[in-house]
């Protein structure tokens, strides 16, 4: 049988190319995800045998929030998880203690929106008709204070939503953390907190915020009680960048290479069974993940974004085929690119207080987003004949690094991923150097 060999997690491996008579060095594992629609990768591999086809026994559990799931990864309480982003950079970049993150495998694209309450857009709509995708610049009208959530410090809604209201000229706030201030509203016209996935629609309800940046399927059930209005998707903020990875602790995956590999195998087949054919397989999909232990809403709820439709506005109903995305346009492939953007954004905002150098960015963004091991997953994929070689990107080829033009951001400014501190330096909101 060929084999292969390549470094993983620092150490050398040499695997069959097919990695059929690898065994994984555990194959009784436990997986956290918190109830988005997103985990959805996780619950079609459990669902349709992905994971016993890999020898895999897999228990999935849902975590009551990102901190609690990132602690039980880093403890080891959990294998792997649906994680943010934004969590593994912050551990590979020291903000989370010795113990490291990293992924070899990314989930989705997209899949979040920023939602107001009903009387924020009802102030709105008495000045002028509001067009979506909103300009934040339209929020300097109200005349008070506005306070927003999203789900954790360094997650992807966070940043979108900063993003979202930088470019509309209004302050989001920065974070302090040599001086102690990790609250993140120092500066701020907006006070940005943090609020459990779940939990928005009723803190929207409450009167605790008026507005929040969350994933599904929390902005529809929102729109659904007619408690808020969505008014923009991240994609529309900043698209085509990774939203959620398999997050394993590095130390686990330097014992477990094999597990690891299986693990990416199964759920890349997962991700293309979603995205399969239009969408195809979406409302079994919704139907799957609606289950209590799963995200536990409504089915309804769910395929409003699942499917390809997404509603805004009351009756504002869009076709939205690329709401949430798996598997193509290369989604679960590790780009270094996007995890560059994220500490861009970490620095921006001021959660990495000092400057960095551009070689910094590279190399932390290359510790973090394991391409190899995605590669022999893939190659492997390919041999077994579930893929087919165009379904990769061309491995011969690929740097990791996507041109500026293939991503899309709210203000048009343009990414280029090898010269972050450059990129930095376009904003007139946040820090420059």
């Amino acid at each position: 049988m060929k084999k292969t060999t390549l470094w993983i997690s620092g150490i050398l491996l040499t695997l069959p190319l097919s990695g059929i008579s690898a065994e994984a060095e555990k194959q009784q594992l436990k997986l956290g995800f918190v109830k988005l629609t997103d985990m959805a990768p996780l619950a079609v591999a459990l669902e349709h045998g992905f994971f016993d086809d890999e020898g895999l026994s897999v228990q999935l559990e849902a975590q009551p929030n990102w901190k609690v799931l990132q602690d039980r990864v880093l403890d080891g309480q959990l294998d792997a998880a649906h994680m943010l982003a934004g969590q593994v950079l912050a551990s590979q970049a020291g903000m989370t203690g010795t113990e490291k993150l990293q992924t070899a495998l990314v989930l989705d694209l997209h899949g979040n929106a920023c939602t107001l309450s009903t009387q924020i857009w009802q102030q709105l709509s008495a000045k002028a008709k509001p067009q979506i995708p909103l300009d934040a610049k339209a929020l300097q009208s109200i005349p008070t204070q506005l306070k927003f959530g999203m789900v954790f410090p360094v997650s992807s809604h966070n940043y979108e939503l900063r993003y979202w209201l930088a470019a509309g000229g209004l302050h989001p706030g920065f974070y302090a953390p040599k001086t102690g201030d990790n609250s993140g509203q120092l500066d701020a016209d907006v006070l940005i907190s943090v609020v459990p996935p779940p939990q928005m629609p009723a803190a929207l309800e409450s009167g605790t915020v008026a507005g929040f940046c969350v994933g599904e399927p929390w902005n529809q059930q929102a729109a659904a009680r007619k408690l808020g209005v969505p008014v923009i998707s991240n994609s529309d903020i900043r698209g085509f960048m990774a939203e959620k990875v398999l997050g394993v602790n590095s130390r686990w995956a330097a014992k477990h290479p094999v597990t690891h590999l299986k693990l990416v195998k199964a759920l890349i087949r997962a991700g293309a069974w979603l995205d399969e054919q239009d969408n195809r397989n979406r409302s079994e999909a919704a139907q799957i993940i609606s289950a209590a232990h799963y995200v536990g809403a409504d089915a309804a709820i769910i395929k409003r974004s699942m499917t390809g439709e997404f509603e805004f506005a009351p009756g504002d109903i869009r076709k939205a085929p690329d709401f949430n995305v798996f598997f193509r346009y290369h989604a679960t492939y590790p780009f270094y690119s996007d995890a560059i953007w994220y500490l861009t954004q970490m620095r921006r905002w001021g959660q990495l207080s000092e400057a960095k150098a551009d070689s910094w960015y590279q190399a932390t963004a290359k510790a973090a987003f394991d391409t190899a091991l995605y590669q022999q997953a893939a190659k492997t994929l390919i041999t077994e004949g579930k893929f087919n070689t165009s379904d990769f990107p061309d491995f011969t080829k690929e740097t990791g690094i996507k041109a500026p033009e293939r991503y899309k951001f709210a203000d048009n400014k343009a990414f280029d991923a090898n010269r972050p501190n450059q990129y930095l330096q376009q904003f007139d909101i946040g820090y420059k150097d």
